[in-house]
């Protein structure tokens, strides 16, 4: 049996659509045109630009522009997607990366809006003389307010559950200070051997910096905030009125819970997409920390007889094909790849926010794109370096120890009470052997046996 079709229309000509379809001739040709990646743009901006088109609608119903009938089927549609967005995914198909700065997008979601609403009305999609996706759905808005005012409720919500996952990694790595905070080993500078630290200390270092992280990336929240919604094509207010910007802006700030604000100059926001960047930029920071810690953590994990054996890492699935009973730093291997594609989405979000033109950046779904991922995957990342590495790892108590039983080792310790010279002499002459090279600071009288142990006793070399 044949399937039903309808006939849309748009400035191009005609298209002929399957009748239930709640996408409309604008995401029609899109699919058509847009063929790139074969991932369709993220749900998380979707609903976002839904809560969008919401906000909009109870505004226009507020300001007496929109007729009641056709205000509340778009607000029914926009709630049963919201309610299961999952559901329907397949009605916004179309390319994450497409030309016209996301008009698409905007499209794509006007028709699914119209159309759903359609139903609710007791009218069949397609049927737009009834509820129109741009005269109804779009009234008062632009793809260039609305666009960016989506990627930011977006990003807010994504920020908050990174810096939610920072603070747990903090934690754990702040119990492992704490845990470690006698477990002395070799610190390393340049890779090479420097001076005794504790296995504590290195963990709280790391502690730190996830800190800082988590602050920065908590803090950016604030610049996200502001949006230009009912600032329209180019921030002036084509096609709108001031009442409707201060009632849409109040009523996404009921929908989202979030502390939005109007932008003192919304031509601004329009055009320029440096807060994007900036968030980007904090992001790149907390990748660049998430590489040093995994590979310390590689590193340190080295072994099990020829690496440095200071802790080991949960052994979570075989690491070898060839090599029986080999086990692999897994965890800390995604956590790395992980912050490399970040680093990567940095410099992509960095070229498309310079490449703006005048009133607007075409390029705001790259910037979408590739902003949203990197908080999907650090959030992903951090979680899982916390759960399954952090968490579970346990310190090689003789590993850590074996490592100090050296002279030159010593050497540094002592060089304050024997003076830098005499310390690398005799650490020339005794090498690897430790007593040796104390039974030699004896007996040249460099210092008592007394004097000797208390030193090392204070650095917890004995």
């Amino acid at each position: 049996m044949k399937e039903r079709t309808r006939e849309d229309k748009d400035l191009l000509g005609s298209m002929e659509l399957p009748q239930e379809c709640l996408y409309g001739i604008e995401t029609a040709r899109a699919l058509s045109n847009f063929q790139v990646t074969g991932r369709p743009v993220r749900m998380e901006l979707i609903t976002a630009m839904i809560t969008v088109k919401k906000a909009a609608v109870l505004a226009n119903q507020d300001t007496g522009r929109l007729p009641e009938e056709k205000a509340e089927a778009i607000i029914s549609a926009c709630d049963e997607i919201l309610r299961d967005s999952h559901s329907f995914r397949s009605a916004f198909p179309a390319d994450a990366l497409q030309g016209g700065a996301g008009t698409t997008t905007n499209m794509n979601v006007n028709e699914v809006l119209a159309n759903l609403g359609l139903r609710h009305m007791g009218h069949k999609p397609g049927e737009y003389v009834y509820l129109h996706p741009l005269d109804d759905v779009n009234m008062g808005q632009s793809t260039n307010d609305v666009y960016p005012t989506a990627l930011r409720i977006a990003s807010i919500g994504l920020v908050r559950a990174l810096s939610q996952s920072c603070s747990r990694l903090q934690e754990s790595l702040q119990r492992r200070e704490q845990e470690y905070d006698r477990v002395v080993k070799l610190g390393r500078t340049e890779m090479m051997d420097a001076v005794p630290i504790t296995l504590g200390e290195e963990f709280g270092a790391y502690a730190q910096a996830i800190a800082r992280d988590r602050w920065r990336i908590y803090k950016v929240e604030e610049r996200l905030r502001q949006i230009n919604l009912g600032g329209t094509a180019v921030g002036n207010r084509n096609n709108t009125t001031r009442q409707y910007m201060y009632r849409v802006t109040d009523h996404l700030q009921e929908l989202t819970g979030y502390g939005l604000a109007r932008a003192e100059y919304p031509m601004d926001l329009t055009q320029n997409c440096d807060v994007f960047v900036e968030v980007s930029g904090l992001l790149k920071a907390l990748a660049v920390n998430l590489i040093k810690i995994s590979t310390d953590l590689r590193i340190m994990n080295s072994g099990p007889y020829g690496g440095l054996s200071e802790i080991h890492l949960k052994p979570l699935q075989e690491g070898s094909t060839i090599m029986p009973g080999k086990v692999n730093p897994v965890i800390p291997e995604m956590v790395t790849q992980a912050a490399l594609a970040v680093i990567a989405d940095d410099s992509a979000i960095t070229s498309a926010a310079s490449m703006g033109n005048f009133e607007l950046n075409a390029f705001m779904p790259l910037i979408a794109d590739r902003l949203l991922e990197s908080l999907t995957v650090l959030d992903q990342a951090v979680r899982t370096l916390q759960e399954k590495c952090i968490d579970l790892l346990e310190a090689d108590f003789a590993g850590c120890r074996k490592h100090l039983e050296h002279a030159l080792i010593y050497a540094t310790v002592l060089s304050p009470y024997i003076g830098y010279e005499k310390a690398s002499e005799l650490a020339s002459k005794c090498g690897n052997d430790r007593k040796k090279f104390c039974e030699k600071v004896i007996e040249e009288g460099l210092m008592t046996s007394e004097e000797l142990h208390r030193v090392l006793h204070a650095e917890k070399l004995e």
